[in-house]
């Protein structure tokens, strides 16, 4: 048998491990939802990417969304600008869900590139 001190602390163990197991679980999902959208970040910077590569070749606004949305995170907003100077802007944008959907949090990418000879803006 176990002397009356070891026994108290057994008690206090596991009240501690009830206590701090939420905030585990709480930090576990705060980590999984920052994944996620840096994740999705980085998919909105490569969709923007190639949408103004798209442009700057002369493909029509039509087609230059639709490849960023191939790339893009499903749902993100795509959209097309002349820059000036010859420039062509492509901004792509997105709502991830953090913490269980409660927490939505905006990411968004643009790119600028210059359009090719004979290609107007």
């Amino acid at each position: 048998m176990l002397p009356a001190s070891r026994r108290s602390a057994a008690g206090s163990v596991t009240a501690e491990l009830a206590t701090a197991l939420p905030v585990l679980v709480v930090m576990l999902a705060v980590a999984i939802g920052v994944v996620g959208a840096v994740t999705d970040q980085l998919r909105c910077v490569d969709a923007a990417r190639e949408g103004a590569r798209a442009a700057a070749r002369g493909e029509p606004a039509a087609r230059v969304v639709a490849i960023a949305r191939q790339v893009a995170p499903p749902g993100a907003q795509v959209q097309t600008a002349p820059a000036g100077d010859g420039m062509l802007t492509v901004s792509v944008s997105s709502r991830v869900p953090m913490a269980g959907r409660l927490l939505p949090v905006a990411v968004r990418a643009r790119a600028v590139a210059a359009a090719e000879p004979g290609v107007s803006p």
